[in-house]
């Protein structure tokens, strides 16, 4: 009876919202969280209901709305206001439109693409592949370049670079099912970071959201990275 009883309290227990665990791969440390976006409140986050730039994880667990914060990430470049660079829509309020041009830095290092994510679903697309298909997100944010494309890695990498950061960035399931965000722990160059997602990861397409300012909240794992004010920022609330 004793061992039933462990058994069904085992199996009764809640899933944890976010799965975080380190990887190391290749000689270099990475850190995975897994968001099934299927039953999980995943949202982005830019400004308080004030539209005061909330800018960090303690402001984030702070707001009204949150209740409890399993996981937190920065989620795409912005200015030095902190207002994105690149296409932003938050809870289906569209505050910058789609840039398809080329430009300077990493953002304009084309192809580029967007995160977006709707009730149940989260797609990274490649910016032009995003306009022609126009999905219905409640929430999206541009960045780049793309780390991985239709299984294929960015042209532009190259396997010699000696341009290392710490880095984080975005890949999703074909299915949309299931989002995984990723932070190295050891300064990679854009090759080896887009090769986690293609290569151990298996992941058809996954987005950079940035270097040098990368930030990870992790509830489970005690983690809270701190550094520079954040622009936007994506979240998983309870």
């Amino acid at each position: 009876m004793r061992w039933a009883l462990l058994a069904l309290l085992f199996w009764a227990a809640p899933a944890a919202a976010v799965t975080c665990e380190d990887v190391d791969y290749l000689n270099r440390s990475y850190t995975t969280c897994t968001v099934d976006v299927t039953t999980e409140a995943l949202r982005l986050f830019h400004k308080d209901a004030e539209g005061n730039v909330i800018g960090s994880f303690s402001a984030l667990e702070d707001l009204p709305d949150v209740t409890k914060l399993a996981f937190a990430m920065n989620a795409g470049m912005y200015h030095d206001d902190r207002s994105p660079v690149g296409h932003y829509v938050e809870d289906g309020v569209e505050t910058m439109r789609v840039i398809t041009n080329a430009g300077p830095g990493n953002f304009g290092l084309l192809p580029n693409g967007v995160f977006c994510i709707s009730e149940g679903h989260a797609q990274v697309y490649e910016t032009l592949q995003y306009v022609e298909a126009a999905p219905a997100c409640r929430d999206a944010t541009q960045s780049g370049p793309m780390l991985v494309i239709d299984g294929e890695l960015h042209p532009r990498f190259l396997e010699d670079s000696t341009s290392r950061f710490v880095r984080n960035g975005v890949g999703t399931t074909a299915d949309g099912s299931d989002a995984v965000f990723v932070i190295s722990n050891d300064p990679v160059s854009f090759h080896a970071f887009g090769s986690f997602f293609r290569d151990y990861l298996a992941l058809p397409n996954a987005l950079y959201f940035d270097g040098k300012v990368s930030r990870l909240y992790a509830r489970d794992m005690n983690r809270s990275d701190f550094g520079f004010q954040l622009g936007p920022m994506v979240a998983v609330t309870e």
